[in-house]
């Protein structure tokens, strides 16, 4: 069964815990598969590689890994404050995300 992912591409989030606890960044994928996140500054790994067209050198190269959903959460544009995504239809009959700390909405794309 899928769950239902409240974090999308181009979401500021903060990080809840791991070795990263406190930090925030911009989310660059999201796999729903496997319910992860890569975020821009996050869970920063090295990775050893061998001399390619890409990396002439080779050498050690700093990347980040994908970081666990249930450990973001999402910054509210509004109060800088992270908080939990709801969903609902609003007026419009559109699907919208909002804040459940500031009632701020965001329609879905």
């Amino acid at each position: 069964m899928q769950k239902k992912i409240h974090i999308k591409k181009g979401d500021i989030v903060f990080v809840n815990s791991g070795n990263d606890k406190g930090k925030k960044g911009r989310v660059l994928m999201v796999n729903k598969e496997k319910y992860k996140a890569i975020v821009e500054g996050v869970n920063v790994i090295s990775k050893h590689t061998k001399p390619n067209a890409k990396y002439p050198e080779g050498g050690i190269i700093k990347e980040e890994a994908a970081i666990h959903i249930s450990n973001l959460n999402v910054i509210c544009p509004e109060t800088s404050v992270p908080t939990r995504i709801g969903r609902k239809v609003n007026s419009n009959g559109k699907l919208v995300r909002y804040s459940k700390k500031s009632n701020n909405q965001q329609e879905i794309k």
